[in-house]
């Protein structure tokens, strides 16, 4: 393993991913003073995510051509100057220069979501889920970081509320490019996968790639639907403090990314299936906690059950997806994997608003259930179908001639 690669993204992690918490805080408050209805609080948000979906394919382009190296130190640059107009429009109250700079730091945080591919390429495959797992543990850090940056830094420009938070960002982003450029590109290890590079359609037809890509779809969207909302919900509805839904929103990103310290280890003994399933049944208690919520510890409870069942349906897939490619074809099946789970993200963070001011808190609980349903099913028809291969596979063996 090299150790010092997966060091390194791990911290890049915590900076890079500060800017996604600290927009999960401020971008639906500062949407809800700024946007010129009250439906388009969390548009700022949608678009950062749309920011991602869209960079995906660019990104994987950008580093096939130059390395990952050049691509993730350029992409947090261009981070740290999007913070800096995000304060300048926060400054002005300027909503749709707002939203353009949301959609630029989207655009880096394409780039950090492949530290995680890049912390699997640097180690042998049976260690791949350690490498993802631990890589992802710097988001424990991110969850407190962003939601502090937003918290002390808020009247760091007296004039303009919340501008002095992205001034903020940009040093933040500036210090990841620096540790960024101290990372070493790699050559992938051998995949288990042998055989000639297939075409794009072929690698996403195997039902290992569609449970993996169902899963990340799913719980990245159903994560992204119920966090967009709970700032709103909590702050602008309930009328709890900045800082006690600051709470909420750390302790649920804390709990996307503390078990990180143990999943890859829990894949590795359990099985990477239950390990997904079980965080269906989590988010499933998100679901059904969010549904009675009325007080604080309610809310809690509920956002903490969403990023533990979110890091095992995520972690997992992601596991599961490396096993579905060769090391020729990562680049295209990384980047149609991302794509689609941003894209379908950037929609769940655009309706949340919609939803939450229009039906409420619980009916958007309720609308995340049957997408759960789905990946379930999924989870055991690809269960079941393995398990039939193995049984094949060890009856050809049993009658070869020895």
């Amino acid at each position: 393993m090299r150790a010092r690669n997966v060091l390194l993204l791990t911290l890049s992690q915590a900076l890079g991913s500060a800017g996604i918490t600290l927009m999960v805080l401020l971008g639906g408050i500062i949407g809800s003073d700024i946007a010129p209805v009250p439906t388009l609080a969390t548009l700022p948000i949608s678009i950062q995510v749309l920011g991602v979906a869209c960079s995906t394919v660019p990104a994987a382009l950008l580093m096939r051509r130059f390395g990952r190296r050049p691509g993730f130190v350029g992409a947090s640059l261009g981070a740290a100057l999007a913070a800096l107009l995000a304060a300048y429009a926060v400054a002005n109250r300027h909503f749709p220069l707002f939203c353009c700079a949301t959609f630029f730091t989207g655009m880096n945080g394409a780039f950090v979501q492949q530290y995680r591919f890049a912390a699997s390429e640097s180690v042998a495959p049976r260690y791949a889920g350690r490498a993802v797992s631990f890589v992802l543990v710097g988001g424990i850090f991110a969850g407190v970081l962003g939601p502090e940056i937003a918290r002390r830094t808020r009247d760091l420009v007296a004039a303009a509320p919340y501008a002095g938070s992205f001034i903020s960002l940009a040093l933040v982003y500036l210090l990841a490019a620096i540790l960024l450029a101290l990372l070493q590109d790699v050559r992938p290890q051998a995949s288990t996968i042998t055989g000639d590079e297939r075409p794009l359609g072929r690698i996403m037809a195997q039902p290992v790639y569609l449970v993996a890509l169902l899963a990340g779809v799913v719980g990245y969207g159903v994560m992204s639907f119920t966090m967009t909302a709970t700032p709103i919900q909590l702050n602008k509805i309930s009328g709890f403090t900045l800082d006690e839904t600051a709470w909420v929103i750390q302790s649920h990103v804390v709990a996307m990314f503390l078990p990180s310290l143990v999943t890859g280890y829990i894949i590795e003994r359990l099985g990477v299936l239950r390990v997904m399933f079980t965080g269906v049944v989590l988010l499933a208690g998100c679901v059904g906690l969010g549904i009675i919520s009325e007080h604080l510890v309610h809310y809690w409870w509920a956002l903490v059950l969403l990023g533990v069942g979110w890091n095992f349906l995520y972690v997992g897939g992601t596991v599961l997806l490396t096993r579905s490619y060769l090391p020729a074809e990562r680049f295209k099946a990384q980047a149609a994997n991302e794509f689609t789970i941003f894209g379908i993200q950037a929609l769940a963070s655009l309706s949340a608003g919609t939803v939450i001011f229009a039906a409420g808190w619980v009916i958007l609980n309720l609308i995340t259930l049957p997408f759960l349903l789905i990946v379930l099913g999924a989870l055991l028809l690809l269960r079941v179908r393995l398990s039939h291969e193995r049984r094949e596979e060890e009856l050809l063996a049993a009658n070869q001639p020895s």
